[in-house]
């Protein structure tokens, strides 16, 4: 290595510039210290690594998150209650991610659902009050208030509300056929 460093300082006139990493390293960490303080202030949403944490379960990003709650509402039975630790995990997500999060739990929540969505006829969330009414909820909104997902992901505006469904009825269908003309 000496060696190679001499030929190095030759070539190069004998004058080598110093490194300042010093300086950099401090820079960088008062830059991590706001940002921390930053985070900290974000109601426990986000952890250090740009994740976030609802309930006991730790997600690294927006997708990692959706792709879980995507898997429970398409593998859950419907109208059947979730398990507790999954109570808890949703629980989080509504309080930490929906705007409108105390009116839609009431007076308190007793169980979470997947359930047919009456007018979108798509699987969905529902929260079971304590007095035994329901309400649906987007898991895709919460997520999205709690780390913006990406913009292949987003709710598509020109929708407007009708999503879902089984693609029955939407089309003329296949029809007779002209005999092959």
């Amino acid at each position: 290595m000496e060696v190679d460093q001499k030929q190095v300082d030759s070539e190069n006139g004998g004058s080598k510039r110093s490194r300042d990493e010093p300086e950099e390293v401090v820079e960088k960490r008062a830059k991590l210290g706001d940002e921390k303080s930053v985070e900290d202030n974000n109601d426990g949403k986000m952890d250090e690594s740009g994740g976030a944490v609802i309930g006991p379960k730790k997600f690294g990003s927006s997708v990692e998150m959706f792709d879980y709650f995507f898997k429970i509402i398409h593998s859950w039975p419907t109208n059947l209650n979730l398990n507790k630790y999954e109570h808890i995990v949703l629980l989080e997500l509504l309080k930490k991610g929906h705007l409108e999060a105390e009116r839609k739990m009431g007076k308190g929540v007793k169980s979470f659902q997947v359930r047919f969505h009456p007018q979108y006829k798509s699987r969905c969330f529902f929260l079971v009050r304590d007095d035994e009414s329901i309400e649906d909820f987007s898991f895709r909104k919460c997520v999205d208030h709690i780390l913006p997902l990406p913009e292949n992901m987003q709710l598509n505006k020109s929708f407007h509300g009708k999503g879902g469904g089984r693609g029955r009825g939407r089309g003329r269908g296949r029809g007779r056929g002209r005999g092959g003309k």
